[in-house]
């Protein structure tokens, strides 16, 4: 595993969710990371980049116990000319093994020294755009104020992805 004084000083902006290891985190997960890529504006990241993160977090869910369920956290991270989706889960003792060739090889998983393990996946920035080019959203003191002037702006929405949200939360047990 990379040193973290040198993943701090390479690293240009990260963003995670904490999610407990049921079903329902592969839906968060993959919402969590079409949100955070078009908040970053990196669209045409979104959907290779939602396919590997959900299949990371799906193993990390099917090799929890599901009496007791961890922690599992979902991270992106913009680093030189890459974006890094990494999944790390607080209670499994062994990395998942990977498939050859997932990601095209651009992967890799890692026990962790203090528990739990670290799988993650790198993907380069599109036309050799560098990580701290990446236009990052910039947040304001009033975000109602800001609202009011975007009125004729309006949100892209997935039709599959709410379709699949929706599927997912009626098909939890939730009793």
């Amino acid at each position: 595993m990379e040193d973290d004084n040198q993943v701090n000083t390479q690293t240009s902006q990260v963003d995670d969710l904490r999610l407990i290891a049921l079903p329902s985190a592969v839906n968060c997960a993959e919402m969590f990371v079409r949100f955070t890529l078009a908040e970053w504006s990196l669209r045409e990241l979104i959907d290779e980049t939602s396919q590997l993160t959900t299949a990371l977090v799906t193993a990390a869910v099917d090799s929890a116990n599901p009496e007791t369920p961890g922690f599992i956290t979902v991270r992106l991270r913009l680093s030189g000319e890459s974006l890094v989706a990494e999944v790390e889960d607080e209670l499994a003792s062994v990395p998942p093994a990977l498939a050859p060739g997932f990601a095209g090889g651009r992967c890799g998983a890692t026990a962790l020294r203090g528990g739990g393990t670290l799988v993650w996946c790198e993907l380069p920035l599109p036309g050799g755009v560098s990580a701290n080019a990446v236009p990052l959203p910039r947040r304001s003191r009033s975000r109602r104020a800001q609202a009011e002037h975007q009125v004729d702006e309006t949100a892209e929405i997935d039709p599959e992805v709410i379709k699949r949200l929706l599927t997912g939360l009626s098909n939890s047990d939730l009793t």
